[in-house]
């Protein structure tokens, strides 16, 4: 499974990739919704995006929008991993398209524990 991270943050991206790399998956990155969606849009097979919400140039609720709305993308999952805590910002990007969310902070038992919810595909890890 290929997985695009999108985060303005060095550090949680590092965090994110070594996380699902250890799950065995292949990863991409992107600082900001708008190169994430760059990326997107020029590869094949990514399957899942863990995405921030707050980003410079595009945020995640706006990559959220722009992504369902090509049909092309309708089925790959999306997982706002975010420090944003309302329950009406929460509404509002499932109801633009996010599959899940996860808080920051977070455990790696959190994130797969939000993965499996939403039927992705997680085994043993790699070792």
């Amino acid at each position: 499974m290929h997985v695009l991270i999108i985060d303005d943050s060095r550090s949680m991206r590092r965090i994110l990739k070594s996380i699902v790399q250890g799950l065995g998956f292949e990863s991409s990155e992107a600082e900001n919704g708008r190169d994430g969606l760059e990326q997107l849009f020029e590869s094949s097979g990514v399957e899942l995006v863990l995405v921030d919400w707050n980003m410079p140039e595009m945020d995640g609720l706006q990559f959220v929008e722009k992504v369902r709305a090509n049909d092309t993308y309708q089925n790959m999952k999306i997982v706002m991993v975010t420090s944003e805590t309302a329950t009406s910002k929460m509404v509002r990007a499932l109801m633009a398209g996010a599959d899940e969310f996860v808080m920051k902070p977070f455990t790696k038992e959190i994130l797969v524990d939000k993965l499996k919810l939403i039927g992705v595909p997680v085994g043993a890890p790699a070792v």
